[in-house]
């Protein structure tokens, strides 16, 4: 159950800290990454408490991990030296989505060890 409350907390403050002037479009869309768990319907059982989901579903392994990363990176190096940054643009949304992707994999990668 703390593991479902860390998916919908980290992202706010993550957007708090990071995103501060746009924090509830940023929350937004991190906690929209949340659909990646549509994966976990292709498993038998659907939820098994004990499952690491990395590794396990096709959508928590290392290829889409890996894109999760160039989601998440090549906006921000994009923007790195850019000090009106368009919120809006499809390259911050990626990067945004990126950003929740990898919070997630990453909460889902600690409850592997819990």
């Amino acid at each position: 159950m703390i593991h479902i409350i860390l998916h919908f907390l980290i992202p706010p403050v993550v957007a708090l800290v990071f995103y501060y002037s746009r924090w509830r479009n940023a929350t937004f869309i991190m906690i929209a990454t949340m659909l990646v768990d549509i994966d976990h319907l292709l498993a038998n059982p659907i939820y098994d408490p004990t499952r690491c989901s990395i590794g396990f579903h096709p959508l928590h392994t290392l290829p889409f991990i890996i894109i999760y990363t160039v989601m998440f990176a090549v906006p921000l190096l994009r923007f790195r030296n850019n000090e009106n940054k368009d919120w809006h643009s499809t390259a911050c949304i990626i990067h945004l989505l990126g950003l929740g992707l990898l919070i997630h994999m990453t909460l889902d990668w600690l409850d592997c060890f819990i």
